[in-house]
């Protein structure tokens, strides 16, 4: 694949459009991001709030810290955040500045002002509507489909912004139609490296700080640290602990930024931590770190295009297969090798479901990072799943949209279900 190849431009747009950086995770930043634009829409701080979130939106916001607000949770607080310490052009680094002092306001206004909660069916998985209230003037911002697609600012009933939105698209982001393991493979090969350094690097930097920060400090369940002991010296366990303690960081208030893949924190601390942990266990070149990071993250977007931002199939599970396939490539292995570790590792963890942000996270990481592991020892022993095997068809392209199909519509009343159990008292 050369430049002049027009799949090239659309993959080195759409690592830019995926790696980003965001503070948190990231339904509740997304919450953060609409107050902070509607409260700067109504021009004052409001005194009341409507928050109206999508069933996907409370799964992955109740139980998660909420960073720079001295361990709060939940919606109201990412809300009350937004409000009062808010960098409404920040997008997913909107709170990544907040004082001492505005922490002390974020938890006097969440004693003062009314915060009314309404779970929303739009039909949008992703669906986020804030309502921003004084005396007599509201700003409404709504945020559909993905986490800084606001498709409407009104004020006092005026549209100020619109954009159409249809089903669940992500108009706006480049087509993700494009990419094959095969093009992806072709791609990380042939890619001019300043076009993705940036990027990249970025990735390398953010994510391995709070995969440390997650192994020294005390955060969650400490999943990182508990798979590290005894085995420090076992690059499996290594990878897999790495991976796990960013999210333990990630899931508990750490307040470090993360780059993310497909909309979370969590695929991308687990498509990228291991890939960088692997290429430096190995004293590979970061030249060719970065190609194969560019594998790890576009295979991770590539069977993420399929399932959805948001769904009951935990999307941990494509970002470890993402991760088996960067070090597949670090290991010399080309198409074949990547496709066979993909498929082998989607057969073995696709079962994991999603039941919201928090510190369990960690252990699924650590789970789909050893089934990307498993899957591409499995190739390099011989062995293989082969079509018909459960949801394996012949090539990793059938089962690759086979997997889309299941998470995004099969596993529709699951995620009903999920969200309906953790809503109950």
């Amino acid at each position: 694949m050369d430049k002049n190849d027009k799949r090239y431009a659309a993959y080195v747009q759409i690592l830019k459009e995926e790696l980003i950086p965001a503070m948190g995770c990231t339904e509740p930043i997304a919450i953060a991001y609409a107050a902070a634009r509607a409260a700067a829409v109504l021009g004052r701080r409001p005194d009341r709030l409507l928050i109206e979130v999508s069933g996907n939106i409370i799964k992955n916001v109740k139980s998660v810290v909420v960073p720079h607000t001295g361990g709060l949770r939940g919606i109201a607080s990412a809300a009350a955040a937004g409000v009062i310490a808010g960098d409404p052009g920040a997008e997913l680094e909107v709170i990544s500045n907040v004082s001492e002092e505005q922490i002390k306001d974020i938890q006097k206004f969440l004693e003062d002002a009314q915060i009314d909660i309404r779970h929303i069916d739009n039909g949008h998985i992703f669906d986020i509507i804030i309502s921003a209230c004084s005396g007599q003037d509201e700003a409404k911002v709504r945020i559909a489909d993905y986490h800084t697609n606001i498709v409407m600012i009104s004020r006092n009933g005026e549209v100020l912004e619109e954009k159409e939105i249809e089903s669940e698209t992500e108009s706006g982001l480049t087509d993700r139609g494009c990419l094959t393991i095969e093009g992806i493979v072709e791609f990380a090969d042939a890619v001019d490296l300043e076009d993705v350094r940036e990027t990249l690097l970025r990735q390398i930097e953010y994510n391995m700080a709070i995969a440390e920060e997650g192994l020294a400090g005390d955060y969650g369940a400490n999943i990182g640290s508990t798979i590290m002991l005894g085995h420090e010296y076992s690059l499996n366990f290594v990878m897999r602990a790495y991976a796990a303690a960013g999210s333990d960081a990630r899931m508990n208030g750490c307040e470090l930024p993360v780059v993310i893949n497909s909309g979370s924190g969590n695929q991308g601390i687990t498509t990228s931590v291991p890939v960088i942990v692997y290429a430096r266990a190995k004293n590979k070149s970061t030249d060719l770190l970065l190609r194969a990071l560019c594998v790890s993250n576009l295979v991770t977007i590539h069977l993420k295009t399929g399932i959805g931002r948001l769904s009951a199939y935990c999307g941990a599970v494509s970002a470890g297969c993402g991760a088996g396939a960067g070090i597949a490539y670090l290991q010399g292995h080309k198409s074949e090798g990547i496709a066979h570790t993909v498929v082998n590792a989607v057969a073995i963890d696709s079962g994991i479901v999603c039941d919201g942000a928090k510190a369990s996270c960690a252990a699924k990481i650590a789970s789909a990072v050893d089934a990307g592991l498993m899957g591409l020892a499995m190739y390099n022993r011989g062995n293989q799943f082969f079509g018909g095997d459960g949801l394996v068809k012949d090539g990793v392209e059938k089962t690759i949209e086979t997997v889309g199909q299941l998470a995004r519509f099969g596993m529709k009343a699951t995620d009903e279900e999920i969200i309906k159990l953790m809503l109950e008292e």
